[in-house]
């Protein structure tokens, strides 16, 4: 099987045009294509349902472009979108798309103060959201002087917009903006470790890029239900809940829903025909807790994860009930999908997969020699002579950070891997992640896979902790299983566990039980909290 990706890899050419423009060149195309084709299938906890065709999908896109344009929005000017799972958000997307806007989206967990900071570090000139969201611009209003339009998609408001009554008296012809391929048309902002979030750009062929997301990973095509289950602030919508799956033609299923139930999502994935699942690694965590053993997912054919690497344990609870193997795929904000466990390519559990279509990856060391086998080093990609499609244009107004991205012919992604004989990539961790005690470099995921192994954990999260004599040592951060209580010698049995299952200088020397862990809103573990928290100890 491993012969068709290697096929697929050796003949894949990327075909980049000069002008593009995603609403026209891919929603339009599938509008023209077949009027009736399921472009959203959007439900709530109410039990409501509403269903959107493509063609739908380009016809409202189309007024609100006309609502945009008549608001003062201008081509290459920012709208900051503020929403959830609501389907204002798909079409607020496909309009800043077709008018060769610059679309932001964000959490609907960012503060007052955060959304300030995002409105004047982009220069929005537009601001869409809902009345749960629209008292916090209101607060800071006055501190955002640029912004000249703002749309509420939920009802009316004194200064604002009502959305679907500008929407049904809007214009229905509206002519796409002729966009070139490199024209920017996403600003996504993105968290390091330091400093304020960093404006991530990306051009209009990005959503192309997508493709490599859409064909070769989640493994889509016309009649497929996907569901994408993260926050619409985080990239990853952007990757699997709109341009993945609308590539490739396939419908997307969204959950509206104010917070995430394992229970209520294995009942939804049983009462609808998803076809494919894609979840961060801590929403299997959640679901291999659930007894899975009554559960028939009868239409589910393929799921996926992402975010971080799925401990192996996980992976095999969930294949064992549903006879499905979860793929991990890798990718950054920065960046459409560089590699993964892709379909025809056998898995292997823990691991990050091959490099995808289109992408040369590699392990490099500081001088940027692509190192042997085994040995770890930077996970980079080339962008010479020839960069790729869907690989971010800059850090907008930081182009020293920028700069630090690339190391002769290639991007640093800023994770730190192993490739072995075969050619698959091993996560070690981020470069700020891996912890150095007494000598040796020890990568998080391994510890924690081990402990998630512990029938009594549910979820750890493993940082560095300062050690007069070591430097640093392991300490991780444990989220119990129902029916277990923390105790000094369940922390001495899970210590032992690790020994008997990784290398000994692995294991955890200090361990504290959590009732639960800080996540970004895509459910990925923030460790640099932990970390930060772990060392303001220090004396």
């Amino acid at each position: 099987m491993s012969t068709a990706y290697e096929t697929i890899r050796a003949q894949y050419r990327w075909e980049c045009p000069e002008r593009f423009n995603f609403a026209r060149d891919v929603i339009d195309r599938w509008a023209a294509q077949d009027p009736s084709q399921p472009a959203l299938w959007w439900v709530d906890d109410n039990g409501q349902q509403e269903k959107r065709t493509f063609s739908d999908i380009a016809a409202t896109s189309r007024r609100l472009a006309n609502v945009l344009a008549g608001a003062g929005v201008q081509r290459g000017e920012r709208i900051v979108v503020i929403l959830g799972r609501q389907i204002a958000w798909w079409e607020t997307l496909a309009a800043g798309l077709r008018m060769g806007a610059v679309v932001s989206p964000g959490t609907t967990q960012l503060s007052a103060r955060d959304l300030a900071y995002r409105l004047n570090a982009c220069g929005a000139s537009c601001v869409v959201t809902d009345t749960a969201n629209a008292h916090k611009f209101e607060q800071i209003e006055a501190e955002c002087p640029g912004v000249r339009a703002r749309l509420l998609i939920d009802g009316s408001r004194p200064g604002w917009i009502d959305y679907q009554s500008a929407i049904s008296g809007a214009p229905a012809q509206f002519e796409a903006a002729d966009t070139a391929a490199t024209d920017e048309a996403l600003c996504f902002f993105t968290s390091g470790t330091t400093g304020y979030p960093k404006m991530c750009i990306h051009d209009q062929s990005y959503g192309l890029a997508h493709q490599t997301t859409g064909r070769y990973w989640l493994d889509l095509r016309p009649g497929d239900l996907h569901w994408n289950c993260s926050d619409t602030g985080w990239a990853k919508a952007a990757w699997s809940s709109f341009f993945g799956p609308w590539n490739q033609g396939a419908a997307v299923f969204a959950h509206h829903t104010q917070g995430f139930s394992a229970k209520r999502t294995l009942d939804l994935l049983e009462a609808f025909p998803v076809t494919t699942f894609c979840g961060a690694p801590t929403i299997y965590r959640m679901f291999v807790l659930e007894d899975l053993g009554a559960r028939r997912f009868s239409a589910l054919r393929h799921c996926v994860g992402a975010g971080e690497p799925l401990n192996p344990e996980v992976i095999e609870t969930w294949r064992r009930a549903t006879g499905l193997t979860i793929r991990d795929g890798y990718g950054q904000t920065e960046s459409v999908i560089l590699c993964g466990n892709f379909p025809g390519l056998e898995p292997r559990f823990g691991s990050m997969g091959k490099p995808s279509p289109g992408i040369d990856l590699a392990v490099i060391d500081e001088a940027g020699n692509v190192l042997p086998a085994g040995a770890e080093g930077d996970v980079a990609v080339r962008v010479k002579p020839q960069r790729p499609p869907g690989l971010f244009r800059e850090y907008k107004g930081n182009p020293e950070k920028t700069a630090s991205c690339f190391r002769g012919d290639w991007y640093i992604t800023g994770d730190r891997a192993t490739v072995d004989a075969d050619g698959y990539f091993w996560f070690v961790g981020r470069s700020d992640d891996v912890i150095l005690s007494a000598g040796y470099r020890i990568g998080p995921f391994e510890v924690e896979s081990a402990l998630i192994e512990h029938p009594a954990v549910a979820e750890s999260a493993v940082v560095s902790s300062p050690d007069e004599k070591r430097g640093e040592v392991v300490k991780a951060f444990v989220v119990l299983a129902p029916g277990h209580v923390a105790s000094e010698a369940l922390a001495k049995n899970l210590q032992e566990h690790v020994k008997a299952v990784t290398a000994p200088y692995k294991y955890p020397r200090r361990i504290e039980f959590v009732e639960q862990l800080p996540k970004t809103v895509s459910g990925k573990i923030r460790r640099v909290e932990l970390r930060e928290r772990e060392w303001a100890r220090s004396p």
